[in-house]
This record gives C-alpha cells, structure tokens and sequence, in this order.
C-alpha cells in the first residue's frame, strides 16, 4: 500500500512593482508639461500612497490575505515597490488590495512603527499629524490653462485623500504563479485620476482636504481606484523586499568599558533609527559635549562649534550669517542643532548623511571654522587629560579626526526637544490661552474659503511632532534664487531654491529666520506666507495653490499664530542629555 503525505505548502517573496504613467506612458516625477483631459497644463510633483490589505484568490477558490504586511510608494524617490513576505506558492487567479488603511490601523499611534517601517512618519510623511489619521494618496503639482500658454503663472494643487470613508479597493483578475520569488507588474495611470477633474480659477485655493461631504476627494478617489492596470508577473530575479534593507554598517568601535547610553523616544515622536556604528555610551557624549566647546577645533584657536550654535539659543546664531574663525561671513544662516537624530539627512541642502559628516565639514570649512584636521589632531593629542577622554569612550587615547566626528555626533544626537508649553498642554498639564489656541487652529487648517475653510495652512510643511517633514522645499522668498539650495547637493534643476524644512520647535529662540537668515521676526515670517510669497519656477505646490492675494489673515489672525508658534519654544534645552535620555 501506497501512502501519499501532504507536504506543507513552501512560502515565497511577492513583489508588487508599480509603474506610474500619464495616458500609458511611463511618467517621471516631477513632470515636465501633461494636458489633462480637461485641456489644463499640469506638472505632477508628487505621487505617494499607502497600501494594505493585499489579498491573492487561489485557483482552487481560497484566499491568501496578507495581514499586517504595508506598502509605501513615493514616485519621486522612485520607490514604487512593495515586498511581501509568507506567500504560498502556487497559481493564482486574482489580486486585490487598499490605497488607504484599515480603520484600527489609521488611526492607532503613529509612533508605534520601527524606523525605516512604511508606516513610520519619517518614511511616508504621510501622517496627517494633530488631526489624525494618514493620507492615504497624495498627488500635487503645478497648473495653468492650456490657452494661456506659458504666459500664465502657473497655479498649484494638492489632492490629498484621506479619511476611513476614502479607502480605495484595486482588484485584478489575472491569472499567475508564485514559485519561488516572483514579481507582479502593475501601473497606476495618474492621468486617469485626473480624468473627471477641473481645476478651479486661480481666486481659489485647489485642495481637498476629505472632508466629510467633500465632492472632490469623493471623485479623486473613485478616480484613483480605477487608475491601475495589469502588466505582467515574472518568476525568479530580485527577492521581493521591503525598500528599507539592513544596514551594513560597521559594528560600533567603543570602549568596552565604556557606559550603555539609552535614548528614550518622546511619547508622540516616530521611532528613529540611530546609527549602527556609533552607540551612545555616557563617555562618549560627554567627550562630545567637550569638543562642542573647544576651540581648537578652528584652524586659528579662537572659535568653537557653540560660537555659532549657542546652547542658550536653542544651538543657533544670533545673526542672520555667522563669521567664521577668519572673520569670513558665510553664506546661509546656522541652524539649531537639536532632534537631529530624526533627520535623513543634514544641512540646508541635505548633502550631508550623517551628523559627524556635518560636524567634520564645519570644521574644515574655510569660510567657517577653517581647520586642517590633522592640525586639530596633532593640537589635541598633547593634551594628556583629553586623550584619556577618548581612551574613556573609545577604548585607546588615539585621537583622529574620525572619532572627534563621532563624539561629537553622539553628544549631538542626545539634544532633544519635547518639554514646550504645546508639549504640556497635550499632556494636560497647562491650557494655552485663547490666542493661542486660535493660532493653533489656524496652524492646522488647510486655506480653502470655497469648502469652508479658511486657515495659514502651515501643517503641510511642519506638521507632526517634529514640525518639520524634512523635506525641500521652495517657500517662494525669491522669484530667483542667488544660492541654489537642494540643487548643490543633488544636481537637479528642479531642486533650484529649495532647502531643508526647519524645525519649527523653539522658533521664539533661533530668530533671525530662513536659510539666509533674512527675516528678524516671527511676524515678518508670518506676513511672507500670507502675503508675500514670489512665484518662483519650483515653488511648493501647497503655497503655489494659494492666490495671488495670499491668505488675507487679518493682523489679529497673524498675532494669533505668532502667539501659538511661541508656544513651541521650550525652557530647558541647555545642552545635557535631557528627559528624553537616561543611563542603562
């Protein structure tokens, strides 16, 4: 007698790969100029969305559902892709999936995902920070009547749908195998979620903000659920990924004598990832904090990295451009220097990838701190106190230039800031005041007096615990701008004037403003975006969608949202590990 065993069924690696086109050809992000259906010029600058509840229908009539599995997709960036994990092999006749989140999941703790998760806020930059919940697609970009010709100033626009009711279901019938790891191709056409939409005239915001009873996102979405198409599915090849791979960093090179330094993230902050291949020990960041004081990291002896980062200032300058250990006047104003350890990347143009590359090209700088880092060795190394400083942290009293930017980075990432009056009123320790619970309100609220809304429209840019989503952006202080910000570091002309979103935390103490420091108040900050916002070639979308007009606060308005930014300035950062940090 025979006997026949059921083998388990061997699980693969899925790959969703998605191809965004404009009317069947392939599309890049940002565009160059697409004719809408509606005969309207548009530029699309952003295509992001969110994916869940994929679900493969099995020939035989069952149904693989990939719980708990999340997608991301950035067409800028070019991740378009989904990896999924656990999927049986075999053939399949279906694919289903959401553009949005299930309802638990949406509107659960965002800062619940490990870093480098597609749900993490730093990755997406999706979540809609006070007012809850994600943005399940997002799509913006700049406009002008077709007629007009380039003689019209383009126009912005910022779809943005959201909400439970906006969760959008894709489904295909196809039939395919998963046998071993296997990619399936698809394309989500961008014109086709135009399709049924005209932009408005230029005398009104164009957004949506989904709403209840908002026509547009009700539109946009059944637009977009309809905008995917089928390519094809191939076996084998690259194994199906999440974006995020694990680090190949080194492993970390301290004492082994040397203290366990924990960094607790701040209830309401995203989890942050930091770096593999420099733990903080309680020796380390005290080296750190001592080399941030020591001018003999100048090439002359005279200036430190506080000289223009002062502790009492919230780590930033006094004056617009900072003179360097020459006397030298640099060319962009000195940021604060605090939450770094949730920033992708450093300095206004984002060119460098770590804190220490930062801190390393600040020193070495000649319009700043002007130093020859072998001369900053040779100076430290005669001093005996200090080398025992580093044998403390890293286990020998060699000192180079490469562990000084590593104490240094160590000491810098323990600067956090989570204690402000807005922190305590969330907790329910305090109450703002009336004016500054209206500037909050304003902060929050989208300009869009067509759908009943009429607010400064800030959260866009610096929504979320961090009040900043670390982008680049073209915030239209130049029509045409003398340094071309983003575009140094990466080369693109579609970058030209922008830079790093800053922190808006502790704003009342980092003034002057901008990456030029040109502005001496909040209230000049203010009246830019409500009034004098230039429409530059690579303006944001979010401020280009505005009129001409501006967003015609009244002085009383604009005195309210300075009231409700100055909430955001805390106390006690002076440089110290801060609550955020504690010993293991």
């Amino acid at each position: 007698m025979i006997f026949l065993l059921a083998l388990p069924l061997r699980a693969a690696e899925l790959t969703l790969a998605i191809e965004p086109r404009w009317a069947g050809q392939s599309l890049a992000v940002p565009s160059g100029d697409l004719v809408t259906a509606h005969g309207q010029t548009v530029c699309v600058t952003r295509f992001a969305a969110l994916i869940s509840e994929v679900t493969l229908a099995r020939t035989d009539g069952g149904t693989v559902r990939l719980q708990g599995q999340f997608g991301f997709l950035d067409a800028e960036s070019g991740r378009m892709a989904v990896g999924l994990r656990g999927v049986p092999e075999g053939d399949y006749v279906g694919l289903g999936f959401s553009v949005g989140l299930p309802s638990e999941t949406n509107h659960g703790d965002p800062g619940q995902w490990a870093a480098g998760h597609p749900l993490n806020p730093l990755v997406n930059g999706l979540h809609w920070s006070w007012q809850g919940g994600y943005v399940f697609l997002a799509l913006e970009g700049k406009w002008r009547d077709a007629a007009a010709g380039k003689a019209m100033v383009e126009r912005g626009f910022s779809y943005h749908v959201a909400t439970d009711a906006r969760r959008m279901a894709v489904k295909f019938a196809a039939n395919y195998r998963v046998d071993g790891p296997t990619t399936l191709k698809l394309a989500v056409d961008v014109a086709r979620v135009l399709r049924d939409v005209t932009i408005r005239p230029v005398d009104a915001s164009e957004s949506t903000h989904s709403a209840g009873g908002d026509a547009l996102a009700e539109k946009l979405g059944a637009a977009a659920a309809r905008a995917w198409f089928w390519l094809a599915a191939v076996s084998g090849g690259d194994r199906g990924r999440e974006w995020a791979e694990a680090a190949t960093s080194p492993v970390a090179r301290s004492s082994e004598t040397a203290t366990p330094l924990a960094f607790t993230v701040p209830a309401g902050f995203p989890q942050v990832e930091l770096p593999a291949d420099n733990s903080l020990t309680v020796e380390g960041v005290a080296l750190g904090r001592k080399l941030f004081s020591d001018p003999r990291l100048s090439g002359n002896g005279t200036q430190s990295c506080a000289s223009c980062h002062a502790p009492a200032r919230a780590f930033s300058d006094t004056v617009a451009l900072s003179r360097g250990a020459d006397g030298m006047t640099g060319k962009r104003n000195a940021m604060p220097l605090f939450n770094l350890a949730w920033s992708p990347s450093y300095a206004w143009d984002g060119s460098k990838p770590r804190v220490r590359d930062q801190a390393l090209a600040a020193m070495t700088n000649p319009v700043e701190m002007h130093a020859d880092a072998m001369g900053v060795v040779a100076e430290l190394s005669k001093d005996a106190e200090l080398g025992r400083a580093f044998a403390a942290a890293f286990g020998s009293r060699e000192i180079t230039a490469e562990r000084v930017g590593r104490a240094l980075e160590q000491y810098l990432l323990t600067l956090v800031s989570a204690d402000s009056k807005f922190d305590r009123s969330l907790r329910g320790e305090v109450a703002l005041t009336e004016d500054e619970q209206a500037g909050f309100a304003l902060f929050v609220t989208e300009y869009d007096p067509v759908r009943g809304k009429r607010g400064a429209d800030c959260f866009h840019c610096h929504g979320g615990a961090l009040f900043s989503d670390q982008g680049f952006k073209n915030n239209g202080i130049d029509l045409v701008s003398a340094d071309e910000g983003r575009a140094v570091a990466t080369g693109k002309s579609s970058d030209a004037g922008k830079f790093k979103t800053p922190t808006l935390r502790n704003v009342a103490r980092t003034a002057p403003y901008m990456h030029d420091g040109r502005f001496a108040t909040l209230k000049d900050v203010v009246a830019h975006y409500d009034h004098g916002v230039k429409r530059a070639a690579t303006l944001d979308a979010n401020l280009a969608k505005h009129p001409d007009a501006g967003l015609a606060l009244t002085s009383a308005e604009q005195a309210q949202l300075v009231a409700f930014l100055k909430t955001l300035t805390e106390a006690g950062l002076t440089g110290g590990p801060g609550a955020a940090v504690a010993t293991q």
